[in-house]
């Protein structure tokens, strides 16, 4: 199945080459553009389904996934495993639970998100759950192009590819004048 959603990044236009300003900061020469993803809704379930049987045996209660993209993963994962979605917004710090969502105790939650590369977002979402003491069960996303990060619980990336970043500083790409993108926002830096 992994080389089936590979053959659906590469047909949809999701993976990009060139010199990308990350939200993280860091400068990449790869960029999955996680909105293709979204716009074609047989390829969203593709890669939900992917998370769903994963943790299928783990008995999640509910899904969450963090404001924006993570909203429409949660939601369709949740849908596939048949429990509730519920969303981790920004806050003043962080990220919260709100809108009159909310987490017990006794809830198994499975954290998704569309693209892992530094866990930013991931990590915020978890932190989120913390106040309910409810038991997050693990962390599925739909492209894991990070070099391993640690949540504590089991990661599950629908389809996994390394790529490099850099940090600004001693990007090569900047080295060589190679003109910075900055994804989601017009043109170029």
């Amino acid at each position: 199945m992994a080389q089936d959603l590979g053959e659906m990044l590469k047909k949809y236009g999701v993976l990009r080459e060139g010199h990308f300003l990350l939200t993280s900061g860091k400068h990449s020469d790869k960029y999955f553009e996680k909105f293709r993803i979204l716009e074609q809704p047989p390829v969203c379930e593709a890669f939900a389904k992917a998370v769903a049987e994963r943790f299928r045996k783990d008995n999640a209660t509910v899904v969450c996934g963090p404001t924006t993209g993570g909203i429409i993963i949660a939601y369709e994962v949740a849908r596939q495993l048949g429990c509730r979605c519920v969303i981790a917004e920004k806050a003043d710090t962080g990220r919260k639970i709100g809108r009159g969502f909310r987490l017990e105790p006794e809830d198994r939650v499975l954290v998704v998100d569309d693209v892992l590369t530094t866990g930013g977002s991931i990590k915020e979402t978890l932190a989120a759950v913390v106040p309910s003491a409810a038991k997050v069960i693990g962390v599925g996303v739909y492209v894991d192009r990070s070099a391993g990060v640690d949540f504590g619980v089991p990661l599950f990336g629908a389809f996994s590819q390394q790529v490099a970043t850099f940090e600004p500083a001693t990007c090569p790409l900047c080295a060589k004048g190679v003109p910075l993108e900055e994804p989601g926002r017009s043109g170029k830096k």
